[in-house]
């Protein structure tokens, strides 16, 4: 080999396109447009993004939670969190304005699918006594969000090192104009919805 030849090591393997990434262009985003009876592929709904926000109102006492939250949030998204702080003072909670009081993480493009693949093939079964999540949770521009109340249905949590239980808030962001279509891409990718009647 010439000393200007460089070596094939030098060039890692591509990582493989998430599973749901593949699913939704090969064969949901065809699907879709046909269900939806959109003339242009482009209209078609999408994943945008995704927010997990995790609140630690306890931070104000005991700093430790806060740091147990980052560390719970970074496990499960596979990214450092921001932390959120308190906007406006608010004396009956002993509240200042700039307070950290809880921890968020975005994420978006390939994190986005690896994280939804996880959350709806190993972390949404785990919870106890599960029977599907509220097809209700809508905003009204296509966006579903939902709570999960303790962090330990993500196999990637270990039990024994978890310093409190605690829950957190998740929002699937998609590029619908409505709940009709965030709905459908959401039925589409095999999220769980409750069965039957809405109460």
């Amino acid at each position: 080999m010439s000393v200007t030849e460089a070596p094939e090591a030098a060039n890692p393997p591509a990582r493989p396109e998430p599973r749901m990434k593949v699913l939704y262009r090969d064969s949901v985003r065809a699907q879709l447009q046909q269900d939806l009876g959109l003339g242009n592929i482009m209209q078609v709904p999408a994943l945008s993004k995704i927010s997990v926000n995790m609140g630690v109102g306890a931070a104000l006492t005991n700093r430790g939670l806060l740091e147990g939250a980052i560390d719970d949030l970074s496990r499960i998204c596979g990214q450092r969190p921001a932390i959120t702080r308190a906007k406006r003072s608010i004396a009956g909670f002993k509240l200042r304005e700039g307070n950290a009081i809880g921890a968020r993480v975005t994420l978006r493009r390939d994190r986005m699918w690896e994280f939804y693949d996880r959350l709806v093939s190993l972390a949404i079964p785990r919870i106890r006594d599960f029977r599907g999540l509220s097809p209700r949770s809508f905003d009204g521009h296509g966006n579903y969000t939902f709570g999960i109340t303790e962090q330990l249905v993500f196999p990637e949590i270990d039990y024994d090192s978890v310093n409190q239980i605690r829950g957190m808030d998740i929002t699937l962001v998609t590029s619908a104009v409505d709940d009709e279509g965030g709905r459908a891409l959401l039925d589409a990718l095999g999220f769980p919805f409750r069965q039957g009647p809405t109460p």
